[in-house]
């Protein structure tokens, strides 16, 4: 899943300005100056004075032929003499994650290109050996290393295809544990370890691309839905200089688990997170590369499911990797868990003995980084308030109270970038009404490097007027929820508003988030508030909000219920506020909010009128197993849940207004959907308005005009069923 799939362009701009800083800036080593990349060139700024130095400058990528490279990325050998650039990228469904890559000699500045002799832009991951002397990559589904003194190239697996991947994942892989980079190198350089995903089982979901050509073109993509088993994943080690592959040992039906982590430990062994097919048992093997035997370190289960990843991480962020987070010269490793009923930080021995870091009853979002000579975590956390985040401290021995490091008196969002060695960070700030604020500070005393150029000094000129009111919901059942609200320009408490919610509600979206922008409605042309509209949001329980897991996982195995009767109870009471006029209620939402739209639209139509939903889930056993299964369970054995969850069993409900909008080129939640509900509300004479977007994906930006289009159908459906003003 990714941002699409959840809260929609406006709520995607809150992740990018939440992790912006951190994106920006690229920390040397020592962490005492950190990289820009700046009009094509790469700035070195040494710490504490801001020293500008040009590294690499526009003539040091310019090739032997004239070209400037376009630098997407970059990355040092260990040895800091050499610099791979990545340039020349291409989407990988979502992200840029193939393209070309160039090496950087800094003491010659030589430039020569890495996989010449494969097809243009088609690598993937390039990073140097420990020693610097060779580079490894993935083309076209298989593992090659290079030697960059003679440029000679060589496979180390020839077997890849798309449905037998080496070195890269599938589709559900990337999309729902945010894998992409699929080998590493051992710390010696000797070997490469990597996973393969046999996805030749796996059934094709076949799009058609009807637009581009007389005749149409069949698009397969390797997805198996809920209720089929998942791609078999393995990690196979060879030797980096060619040889057979070793395939480790780690117990289990390949096709019942998945392999969402794995990392070297040292030259001898790999560690390997396993999960069981529902996800709610987490097991981490250390496995002996020589003797291809697994030990059982650490287990865990949970009555509903282990998350690998967190909404609060940048798991879309181009080199986001989950890694093991090693202390103590690799003896130990730090863990995220919710065992104790909290997202928490433990800290594992290779003995499997777990001793809790953080010695507080609140959730960690995720962790910042850590200085370990001071022996001293830093993480994110909002004890108080769910809608904001703060950095937090927390001695590794667990022997002391958390400390909270931001400052009393910004209350918000927060954002660091914390140096290797926690001398320094970059700092950003923002909520409702302050636009995204920057600075550099001195740790851990949180002091900025100047006055001049500090969060202080800015915040007056990048604050506007507060607009949006945050809201606490009680339920009739007693059930508390967060929400936001923005009021009509000329309100006037006399008077009767139309009220327009947006939805999101599963577990992979939290709407209320104390950010700038959040309460932006980019579908709609014009001022909202200006035109006499209340925008609304409300988080139900199962959002990802930080609350406990109890609050998170209370929804297993009930989407499209639990959240969608929590949404019509606070609509139920929001409704009761004297100047909200009940004969003129919206909902919109998009992905897994236009698939909650439709179950209000269709389970409550006695408050919900006027409903516009985008590119929703309308069947939920359409989607792909590794997100439906780990909310919801195995069809196999709980195929009602699914039923009674979804949108098109209650489709012949439908009373109001309703806009149904798909691309048909959906690889996420796939055009399928949308036909088949059309179909359940033609059979129940249903009338509503369709609009099919031709071969666009799941965002439906693609082709001119169209994002111009689908705002101007939004804004004039919601003003024509649901008219703005006072009454």
């Amino acid at each position: 899943m990714w941002p699409f799939r959840r809260p929609v362009l406006f709520l995607v701009l809150f992740f990018v300005c939440a992790w912006a800083t951190a994106q920006t800036i690229q920390w040397a080593p020592d962490g005492k100056s950190y990289f820009r990349i700046e009009q094509n060139e790469v700035i070195q700024y040494a710490l504490p004075e801001q020293t500008r130095t040009v590294f690499i400058s526009a003539k040091d990528v310019t090739t032997a032929d004239g070209a400037k490279l376009n630098i997407r990325s970059f990355q040092f050998s260990k040895d800091q003499k050499q610099v791979l650039i990545y340039t020349n990228t291409r989407a990988v469904w979502r992200l840029d994650t193939q393209g070309d890559y160039w090496v950087l000699r800094l003491d010659t500045r030589q430039l020569r290109q890495v996989g010449k002799e494969r097809p243009a832009a088609s690598l993937r991951f390039a990073k140097f050996s420990p020693d610097g002397a060779r580079v490894a990559y993935v083309s076209e589904f298989n593992v090659y290393v290079e030697d960059l003194a003679t440029g000679r190239a060589w496979p180390l697996t020839t077997d890849g295809n798309r449905k037998l991947i080496n070195g890269t994942f599938d589709w559900a892989y990337e999309e729902e544990f945010a894998c992409r980079d699929g080998f590493q190198w051992s710390p010696d350089g000797a070997h490469i370890a990597f996973w393969q995903i046999d996805a030749r089982k796996i059934r094709d979901f076949y799009m058609i691309n009807n637009t581009d050509s007389v005749y149409s073109r069949i698009i397969p993509v390797e997805y198996p839905t809920a209720g089929e088993s998942p791609s078999p994943a393995r990690i196979g080690v060879v030797r980096a200089s060619g040889g057979a592959v070793t395939w480790l040992a780690i117990p289990g039906d390949a096709q019942q688990h998945y392999l969402p982590r794995m990392e070297w430990n040292s030259t001898e062994h790999v560690f390997v997170q396993q999960l069981n097919r529902k996800q709610n048992e987490s097991k981490i093997y250390e496995v002996n590369v020589s003797t291809n035997t697994a030990r059982l370190v650490f287990a865990e289960a949970d009555a509903a499911w282990i998350d690998v990843m967190s909404t609060w991480e940048n798991t879309y962020g181009l080199t986001f990797r989950h890694e093991f987070l090693w202390i103590n010269q690799n003896r130990e490793f730090l863990w995220l868990s919710e065992k104790d009923g909290w997202r928490s930080v433990y800290r594992l021995n290779k003995q499997g003995d777990a001793k809790r870091v953080i010695n507080a009853n609140h959730d960690v979002m995720s962790i910042v980084g850590m200085d370990e000579a001071q022996q001293e975590l830093y993480y994110y956390a909002s004890p108080e308030n769910a809608t904001q985040k703060y950095l937090y401290r927390a001695k590794l021995n667990g022997t002391a109270p958390p400390v909270r490091v931001t400052p009393a008196g910004w209350d918000g969002t927060h954002g660091y970038s914390l140096s290797p060695q926690a001398q320094y960070a970059f700092h950003s700030f923002q909520n409702t009404f302050t636009k995204p604020v920057t600075e550099f500070l001195r740790m851990p005393a949180h002091q900025p490097l100047t006055q001049e150029k500090s969060i202080a000094r800015q915040l007056k000129q990048n604050q506007e007027p507060r607009k949006v009111e945050f809201f606490k919901i009680k339920t009739a059942a007693g059930v508390e929820m967060d929400g936001w609200m923005v009021k009509p320009r000329q309100f006037d408490e006399t008077k009767k508003y139309p009220i327009v919610f947006l939805v999101y509600t599963e577990p992979w979206g939290a709407n209320v988030r104390d950010t700038y922008g959040v309460a932006d409605n980019g579908l709609y042309l014009g001022d909202m508030a200006e035109d006499g509209y209340i925008y609304i949001t409300v988080d139900n329980r199962g959002t990802p909000a930080p609350k406990g897991s109890a609050w998170r996982k209370s929804i297993y195995r009930k989407i499209g219920r639990l959240n969608i009767s929590d949404q019509a109870d606070a609509a139920r009471e929001i409704l009761k506020w004297k100047f909200v006029d009940a004969q003129r209620v919206a909902v919109w939402g998009w992905s897994g909010g236009g698939s909650a739209t439709l179950n209000l639209m269709f389970q409550y139509p006695e408050i919900y009128r006027t409903g516009i939903a985008i590119a929703a889930v309308g069947n939920q056993l359409t989607y792909d197993n590794i997100y439906q299964e780990r909310y919801m369970g195995l069809p196999q054995e709980n195929r009602e849940d699914f039923i009674n969850g979804s949108p098109i069993t209650y489709a012949k409900n439908l009373q109001g207004h309703l806009l149904y909008i798909h691309g048909t080129g959906d690889d996420n939640v796939h055009f399928s959907n949308a036909e088949m509900l059309v179909n359940e509300l033609v059979r129940h004479n249903k009338q509503f308005q369709y609009m099919a977007y031709p071969n666009r994906s799941h965002g439906i930006y693609e082709g001119e005009g169209t994002s111009e289009h689908l705002a101007t159908l939004y804004t004039n459906f919601l003003k024509a069923h649901c008219p703005p003003g006072p009454r």
